[in-house]
């Protein structure tokens, strides 16, 4: 995919657009980071070119100027809400956020678990973090929100928050994951801030939706796909087109907020908001690092399709209630778009309707798995008594890829038997078949004595960035092993078996 996105333009553009907002305050500027801080995987799927890691960088070059604030809301730790791209817990993924900044040299001011009452797993991770000498604050829900402005902002509101303790001028809170409290966090440092005498101020640090792309652009579009679980929805910016004659982008709980937020923060400073709209507010200039638009709206078009699989997966586990399945199909219908113009979905669902018609299965099982390699070809797997299909699926494009023909076996029979027992025999596995992870492993020991494994095993990080798709949920190992190699996987929401239970 050709880049659509310049990564030092948007930086040198963000940089100054935070340097202007920091002139506006002599004190602190409290800048709320939307979206994900590390590894935002959603920017660089529909920004191609835009580097995942990009605010870190950015955080880089100001850091003997920031400190950051962590939030995570205490629900999402009692009922272990996932990240999906990394496949943990956000209590956990907050762990790697804490390692990550310290590894960059950025200062962690301290954790704050929002919306605390108590919960017992929160309040596990409390005793976590303090036993590593990491400072954790606590906020108890915000009382009389949105409306009761007088309560809010009053010693039994935002006075009742612990404050917290920085040193620098920019103070960066941030999350890992929506809805966790980060602007309750900033508007609670500034009622403090204020109390003590101190000229402080607020602004978003903001991707998606872009402001100044058009409402329909697929760029923004995959934003609401991206968060139709919780009910986000693009909007015009009527107050910015009134105050200024300009159409922007905004979302909906901002636009909504927006009254409530500009009396908060007056109530708080004592002075009239400089901000006129919620687009003022943010701090975005995503969309003038936009080099190629056509190159960012095929690639926002295909994570629509992406996010539908996805949805739709969760529904069948679950996960996830009909009308958001339901939105982002008609998010597709609105750009015309069907799961076929994902190129790997068609071959993926052949090759399992081969193996049914070859008999070449597993206990009656037949499933199919393609991925487009980095040239533009597509490369097949199917399951068998051996192998699952996305563990012959990653056998056979590294087997392309290095040029090694089909009838060299890149794993001994020696070594696929004994994995295969290990799992039947010794830990009592229903499933000798083995998984991606296990094949994975299973290679790199077959690597230092099989030069054509070796081979193989160094055309894997090719693979990253690669789309594959497969005819059925993947297994626990499968889904593991493809995100540890970076590949964009998706999946009809159908079950590879009857068991209920995956082991």
């Amino acid at each position: 995919m050709r880049q659509g996105f310049d990564n030092e333009k948007y930086l040198a553009e963000q940089e100054a657009a935070i340097a202007e907002r920091l002139e506006r305050f002599s004190s602190k500027l409290y800048l709320e980071f939307g979206g994900k801080l590390l590894y935002d995987f959603h920017a660089s799927r529909v920004l191609p070119g835009f580097d995942p890691n990009v605010k870190v960088r950015l955080m880089e070059k100001i850091r003997d100027r920031t400190d950051v604030i962590l939030c995570i809301y205490a629900g999402d730790i009692e009922r272990k809400k996932v990240r999906a791209d990394f496949g943990i817990t956000y209590d956990q993924n907050t762990l790697k956020i804490i390692d990550e900044l310290s590894d960059h040299g950025i200062n962690l001011a301290g954790v704050v678990i929002t919306r605390y009452d108590g919960q017992p797993g929160a309040e596990q991770f409390r005793r976590l973090l303090e036993r590593r000498d990491i400072r954790v604050y606590t906020h108890g829900v915000a009382r009389g929100y949105p409306t009761d402005v007088d309560l809010i902002v009053s010693d039994a509101g935002y006075g009742a928050n612990e404050y917290i303790e920085t040193e620098r001028p920019v103070v960066i809170v941030t999350a890992p994951g929506p809805n966790s409290g980060k602007l309750a966090t900033c508007l609670s440092q500034l009622y403090h801030d204020h109390r003590r005498g101190l000229d402080s101020g607020y602004a978003k640090f903001e991707t998606f939706p872009i402001w100044n792309l058009p409402l329909k652009h697929p760029v923004n579009v995959a934003y609401e796909a991206a968060t139709a679980d919780i009910g986000d929805f693009n909007v015009l910016d009527h107050f910015h087109l009134e105050a200024y004659n300009e159409r922007a982008v905004n979302y909906n709980r901002d636009v909504d907020a927006f009254p409530v937020l500009r009396r908060i923060i007056e109530r708080i400073t004592g002075a009239e908001s400089f901000y006129k709209s919620p687009t003022d507010m943010g701090v975005n200039r995503a969309g003038f690092g936009i080099i190629d638009d056509e190159a960012v709206k095929e690639a926002a078009a295909q994570e629509i399709i992406r996010r539908y699989f996805r949805y739709s997966c969760e529904y069948v586990m679950g996960m996830t209630v009909a009308k958001t399945v339901e939105k982002v199909r008609l998010l597709m219908e609105d750009l015309h778009l069907v799961d076929d113009d994902r190129l790997v979905v068609a071959p993926a669902r052949r090759a399992a309707r081969d193996g049914e018609h070859s008999g070449k299965g597993h206990n009656g099982i037949y499933c199919g798995a393609a991925l487009q390699l980095p040239g533009g070809s597509i490369v097949t797997g199917k399951n068998s008594p051996l192998f699952h299909a996305a563990s012959s699926l990653i056998l056979n494009a590294v087997k392309q890829l290095a040029g090694i023909p089909d009838t060299i076996h890149l794993l001994p029979e020696s070594i696929v038997d004994a994995v295969g027992k290990l799992k039947r025999d010794v830990l009592g596995g229903r499933e000798v078949s083995l998984d991606l992870e296990e094949i994975l492993i299973a290679l790199g020991i077959s690597g230092a004595s099989n030069p054509a494994a070796q081979a193989a095993l160094n055309q894997l990080k090719y693979l990253q960035g690669c789309d594959a798709h497969l005819s059925h949920i993947p297994s626990r190992g499968d889904e593991a092993g493809l995100r540890k190699l970076g590949i964009r996987a998706t999946a009809d929401p159908r079950f590879a078996g009857k068991e209920l239970f995956d082991v």
